[in-house]
């Protein structure tokens, strides 16, 4: 399950593009080249981190194929990067595992911006926050909440996981790092005013929210009620999630009312997004690199992933 908020509505390039960082609110900021024209392009996927099995390498062999059709600009992952609980530090070797030697394609040779999941923070959450992955595989970036600028878009990502009550009230028998989140309220209280400050100064003619935790879905977990009452009051936005970057077809989907939900997938794939100034394309490939799905906006909007 994953999250994006779009217009104003996760570099061997194969050299690694620079990344310059300044300090907006508090939210750290990197600026990603863009093409020519302005354009952005990227994909975007969550819930993959299984070492290649349950389809992730096929899920990466045709991320391959369309980025380098596209000639993507990043890739985007929305967190559950590493399953079932995390890393344990940061030599375990699940990360070369799960995603080194898994996204070998030329065209994932790029910057990869990440937020954890709450899989991922039930292991060492500061291992996947750690420059030392970064000096180990120079496409990763990970950190709980920032901003990357890309010509007319800014990307806002968001740490949804401390928002979920039950992964504090009721965490069943899974214990999760919550080093850098406590005290809660106070941590949450910042973010949201951080997020609010940063979206209000943002220029950006697009603005696009990243985060974990859908805030309305048709799958098993449903929608994230905290997020609905606590996040989406400072955001006015078209909803589009991407997961499913390995194991998938669980089955239970939940009704839902087609003038709210316009698509829904169970299975595995990933999402490609094209950016220019006037408009923005997205669309939803499954794990045999068809598109099952498309939505496209012009002009003033904005969204969340």
């Amino acid at each position: 399950m994953a999250m994006i908020k779009c217009p104003t509505i996760h570099l061997l390039l194969y050299v690694l593009a620079t990344v310059v960082m300044v300090v907006v609110a508090d939210l750290q900021r990197f600026k990603h080249p863009v093409k020519a024209d302005g354009s952005v392009r990227f994909l975007a996927i969550g819930d993959w981190g299984r070492r290649g099995l349950y389809n992730q390498s096929n899920v990466a062999y045709q991320m391959g194929k369309v980025g380098e059709q596209m000639d993507v600009d990043f890739i985007i992952s929305a967190g559950d990067n590493f399953y079932d609980s995390g890393l344990v530090d940061e030599d375990d070797p699940a990360f070369f595992d799960s995603f080194t030697n898994v996204y070998t394609a030329p065209s994932l040779q790029k910057q990869w911006y990440s937020v954890l999941g709450n899989h991922d923070y039930r292991g060492n959450a500061l291992a996947q926050l750690s420059p030392k992955l970064r000096q180990m595989d120079n496409r990763w970036l990970c950190i709980r909440s920032f901003i990357v600028h890309a010509g007319s878009v800014d990307f806002f990502f968001v740490d949804t996981t401390p928002f979920q009550d039950k992964y504090f009230t009721n965490p069943e028998d899974q214990i999760y790092d919550w080093r850098g989140v406590l005290p809660r309220e106070d941590y949450l209280s910042k973010l949201l005013k951080d997020v609010d400050v940063s979206l209000k100064e943002s220029s950006a003619k697009w603005k696009v929210v990243v985060g974990h935790h859908t805030m309305y879905s048709a799958g098993t977990h449903g929608n994230t009620k905290e997020l609905v009452d606590k996040l989406l009051p400072i955001l006015l936005l078209q909803f589009l999630t991407s997961g499913g970057g390995s194991k998938a077809w669980r089955g239970d989907i939940n009704p839902w009312n087609l003038d709210e939900m316009k698509f829904y997938y169970d299975g595995q794939g990933f999402m490609a997004g094209e950016i220019t100034e006037s408009d923005i394309v997205v669309s939803f490939y499954d794990i045999f690199g068809n598109v099952l799905h498309k939505w496209s906006a012009s002009g003033n909007m904005h969204s969340a992933w």
